[in-house]
């Protein structure tokens, strides 16, 4: 292994050591990569950072996941959108208003991407919500596994 990476594998195991017990960094690890996929750009980075500070998670964790969902986070925009849309049951009025309202007042056309917005955040939320809970339980199995975290747990 080259010394770059053996160093960052032992600065690593160093921050992974600090009394971080294998279930905290799960659910940090998830709620950051569920953040992450946030259908507004601009917004996760933020509300990681607000987040991890609130329940007192890890920092550079969060936003390590945070950052590693960022491809899918404008991947999944248009999808949020339509599950949106189907979840609240406007189908593509939300749509036509949005390309209407282009030819319309500004005001139209801020109430009509405000919508889609909105679609798109409920059906993040509606998918958000299971996927931590299941992450969390799958990162917390593997991480239970990781020689560090286990020495980390029994100090504790």
């Amino acid at each position: 292994m080259s010394r770059s990476l053996q160093a960052m594998r032992v600065k690593v195991e160093g921050w992974l050591s600090q009394g971080v017990s294998p279930e905290r960094l799960a659910l940090t690890l998830a709620l950051g990569f569920a953040i992450g996929c946030l259908p507004m750009i601009g917004i996760p980075t933020a509300l990681c950072l607000v987040l991890a500070l609130g329940l007192r998670l890890n920092v550079p964790a969060i936003q390590a996941a945070n950052y590693a969902a960022m491809p899918l986070q404008v991947a999944l925009i248009f999808p949020f959108v339509r599950l949106g849309q189907w979840m609240f049951s406007s189908g593509s009025s939300a749509a036509s208003n949005a390309s209407s309202a282009m030819h319309g007042s500004s005001l139209k056309l801020i109430w009509a991407s405000g919508s889609l917005a909105g679609h798109a955040l409920g059906a993040w939320f509606v998918t958000a919500v299971p996927m931590v809970a299941l992450m969390t339980f799958v990162l917390t199995g593997l991480l239970r596994r990781v020689p560090v975290l286990a020495k980390a747990q029994a100090g504790d």
